[in-house]
């Protein structure tokens, strides 16, 4: 059947053919939804029949939220380890250790009662994809079946065996990477489309440039594409490792140098910013200005995860990208949106266009722009449709 969503005050498509900027919004709006693509975009007055009808109050309706960098398979809980970094220490990545153990001993019922949890909990605030990472088994069984529980609930799974080096390989890195790019890969490449690596040479849990090439290189090798965790606590290789390889999507990018500003603005790789962590360890915000200004494509995502940032909402995201990185609410909204479309090389979401996924989220607002201007406040959701 077909559906036509009307009453819409304010509508983003994305599309600047279909309506005024970059957002290209439409005011006194109406889409017609037909088999779960959006089939018809334009002003109320001129909206064609359809078999059912949905007023939606004057509210906006803008694109459902794509969330390209979550951590959503895990057990256990690091509040402990937020209330010590709020009241002075650093963060440097070593409590994903205490992660690794919870998951391990956990259930998959358990792992997926929490998984989908934070799903319902993600659609509540308007987000409609998001990509699932492992990263918290670090063993060839522990890595599969997280894979295979995320890959219950999204298309979009990376396996992230390279997330830290797990205790009984420490001082034997190498060693963990030979596991990770051989057994591990070859079991859990079946339930990814993505590999990804916490590239930071300086931090004693992750990896250094070398490992984090070899690591990208037999993901490649393997079939996937490519994602990699960059320049999180210090300036490094990373950024500009993910540009070399054509990674889909660079993620932190707290710590920049000139050259890997020019290398993200030169090449295909996204700049996901993840402003909750910064938020969530007291460090420095990118300089998403200086990264948008050169021509670089942005796109923030939650990195919703129990130690550095335990938020699954990109509301507050966007919040954060005007008030701290200096994005104004429509750059912020376009990253939460088209941009992390971007950084999972889709086409279909992040936008709503005729032919892309009927994925509405409604404002309880007359505009976007109360999304940063009403931070905190449960305006947005997912808006459940016929498919």
């Amino acid at each position: 059947m077909s559906l036509l969503v009307s009453g819409i005050g304010e509508l983003v498509t994305n599309d600047p053919a279909l309506g005024s900027g970059a957002l290209g919004v439409l005011a006194d709006a109406a889409l017609v939804v037909e088999g779960g693509t959006v089939a018809w975009v334009g002003r109320t007055a001129a909206a064609p029949e359809a078999d059912a009808r949905l007023d939606v109050g004057g509210r906006a309706v803008i694109p459902g939220f794509v969330d390209s960098h979550a951590h959503l398979v895990f057990a256990g809980d690091r509040a402990a380890e937020f209330e010590a970094r709020m009241s002075g220490a650093r963060y440097d990545g070593g409590g994903i250790g205490t992660t690794v153990a919870a998951t391990r001993a956990a259930s998959d019922a358990d792992l997926r009662g929490r998984l989908r949890d934070l799903l319902a909990e993600m659609r509540r605030q308007g987000t409609t994809t998001v990509e699932v990472k492992s990263g918290y088994g670090l063993t060839v069984e522990d890595e599969t079946r997280c894979l295979r529980l995320a890959a219950e609930v999204t298309t979009e799974t990376t396996f992230l065996g390279a997330h830290v080096v797990p205790a009984e390989y420490v001082g034997r890195s190498d060693e963990y990477v030979e596991l990770v790019t051989g057994p591990m890969l070859a079991a859990c490449a079946p339930h990814a489309r993505w590999a990804d690596v916490f590239c930071e040479p300086g931090s004693a849990h992750a990896f250094d440039g070398d490992q984090a090439r070899s690591v990208l290189e037999a993901g490649r090798a393997a079939g996937l594409g490519l994602r990699v965790h960059a320049n999180q606590l210090s300036a490094g290789p990373g950024v500009r490792l993910a540009v070399e390889l054509g990674a889909a999507s660079a993620d932190h990018c707290t710590h920049l140098t000139g050259a890997d500003v020019d290398a993200l603005a030169g090449g295909t790789t996204v700049a996901t910013l993840l402003p909750g962590v910064e938020f969530s360890t007291r460090s420095p915000y990118p300089d998403a200005r200086r990264l948008l200004d050169a021509g670089a494509t942005v796109a923030l995502a939650t990195d919703c995860n129990p130690g550095s940032c335990f938020s699954s909402s990109m509301p507050f995201c966007i919040a954060l990208a005007v008030r701290e990185m200096h994005l104004t609410p429509a750059e912020a909204l376009w990253a939460a949106t088209a941009g992390g479309a971007a950084a999972l090389r889709r086409t279909d979401v992040g936008h709503l266009g005729p032919g892309a996924r009927a994925d509405l989220a409604v404002v309880d607002a007359p505009s976007h722009r109360h999304l940063a201007y009403r931070p905190g406040v449960p305006l947005v959701r997912a808006l459940e449709l016929p498919r």
